[in-house]
C-alpha cells in the first residue's frame, strides 16, 4: 500500500499492529506516522504509552520489542516508533522478525526507513504480511493525481489549469504544495473551486513564464533576454539557487520531451512524458528541437558546477548565477 492509503485507514480507525513506512519522501513518512499516532495515542496518557527510538547500529531489537510488549497504562494501546531502521545492524533487524510474526495486540509498532534491502528476510516477510507502506517521491506525472486527492481531502475542487499552474510553480516540493493548497482552500471557501485566478492571487511563486523565457533565451543564445529574465526573478527576491533548480527542472523536461519526440511521439504526448501541462506542448517541443543532446549535456555540466559554486563560493550568489547564464549563452 502507499503511505496515503495508510493515512486514510488510520483516519477510519483501521491501524495495523505493525506499520513499516519505507521511502525517501519525508512528507509521506511524517504524515503517515502522525496519522497512526493520532489513531492510537490519547494525549492524556501519552507520557505513559509512547516510546520513540532512533535507528542506529547500537539499537537492539530487544529494546524495541520490550517497549512494544509493555502493557499500556490507562489506554488501549501503546505507540512505539523507531525512525530509520535502515541504520540498525542487519542482525538486530533480523531479530525483529519473530515480533512481526506475533505482534502484541496492546501496541502499535511503527518503523520507518529510507530504503530496505528487498532481498532480506525482513523486507520479504514484512511485505508478505502486508506491513509495508510506500513513501517514494512522486514522479512529475503523478503530481496532478496528488493535487486532486489533496483538494478532495479539503472538500474543494481544483481546476486543471490551476493544478498545472501549481505543479509548474512549485514542482514536487510536497510540503510547499500542501501549504499552498491549504491557503487556497481557505481562500475559496468550502465546496468551492480553486481556479487559476485563485492560484495567481494567493500563491507566492516564481513567475514560471519568466523561467520559460529564460530557457528560451538560453536555447536561442540570446544573452540580453536571458540576463533580463534572471534580473526579473532576482527582483522578485527569488534565491539564486532556487532559480538554478527551476532552470535545471525545465531543462530536464526538455530532455525528456526530446527523447519522446525522437521516438515519434506527438508534441502533446511528449509534454505528458516530460511532466509538462498540455498547453505547454508546442512551446516545449520547440525548445526540445533547439536543445540537442550534446548541448543539454553541456548545460547540465554548467548547472552542476554552478550549484557547487552557489553552495560554497565566497562570491555573491547573484554574480555566480549571472556568470552561469553568460556561459550557457556563449
Amino acid at each position: 500500500m502507499h503511505a496515503h492509503d495508510l493515512v486514510t485507514a488510520a483516519a477510519e480507525g483501521r491501524v495495523p499492529l505493525v506499520v513499516i513506512v519505507v521511502g525517501d519522501e519525508r512528507f509521506f513518512i511524517d504524515r503517515a506516522v502522525a496519522a497512526v499516532r493520532r489513531a492510537v495515542v490519547d494525549e492524556a496518557t501519552a507520557g505513559f504509552n509512547e516510546e520513540i527510538f532512533q535507528g542506529a547500529k547500537s539499537l537492539s531489537a530487544g529494546s524495541v520489542i520490550d517497549a512494544a510488549r509493555t502493557l499500556p497504562m490507562l489506554a488501549r494501546q501503546r505507540f512505539v516508533l523507531v525512525r530509520g531502521i535502515d541504520a540498525m545492524h542487519s542482525d538486530e533487524l533480523a531479530r525483529l522478525l519473530p515480533y512481526l510474526e506475533d505482534p502484541a495486540p496492546s501496541a502499535c509498532l511503527v518503523l520507518t526507513a529510507s530504503k530496505l534491502d528487498g532481498r532480506s528476510r525482513f523486507a520479504q516477510r514484512a511485505k508478505k504480511l502486508g506491513y509495508l507502506a510506500d513513501a517514494a517521491p512522486l514522479k512529475p506525472r503523478e503530481l496532478r493525481t496528488f493535487l486532486a486527492r489533496e483538494a478532495e481531502r479539503r472538500r474543494v475542487r481544483l481546476s486543471p489549469d490551476a493544478a498545472a499552474a501549481l505543479a509548474d510553480a512549485i514542482g514536487t516540493d510536497l510540503p510547499a504544495l500542501d501549504d499552498a493548497l491549504e491557503r487556497l482552500s481557505l481562500y475559496v471557501g468550502g465546496s468551492a473551486t480553486i481556479d487559476l485566478a485563485a492560484v495567481e492571487a494567493c500563491v507566492v511563486k516564481v513567475r514560471i513564464e519568466t523561467v520559460w523565457s529564460l530557457v528560451d533565451a538560453v536555447g536561442a543564445g540570446d544573452r540580453k533576454t536571458a540576463l533580463k529574465a534572471v534580473a526579473s526573478l532576482l527582483s522578485d527576491r527569488e534565491p539564486p539557487l532556487r532559480i538554478l533548480s527551476l532552470l535545471a527542472r525545465q531543462l530536464r523536461m526538455i530532455g525528456r520531451a526530446h527523447s519522446a519526440l525522437a521516438r515519434g511521439a506527438s508534441p502533446t504526448e511528449a509534454a505528458s512524458v516530460a511532466g509538462a501541462p498540455p498547453f505547454k506542448a508546442r512551446e516545449l517541443s520547440a525548445s526540445a528541437r533547439r536543445f540537442r543532446p550534446a548541448r543539454l549535456r553541456r548545460a547540465f555540466a554548467i548547472i552542476a558546477s554552478t550549484d557547487l559554486a552557489l553552495k560554497g563560493s565566497q562570491r555573491p550568489p547573484e554574480r555566480v548565477l549571472e556568470s552561469a547564464i553568460l556561459e550557457l549563452t556563449a
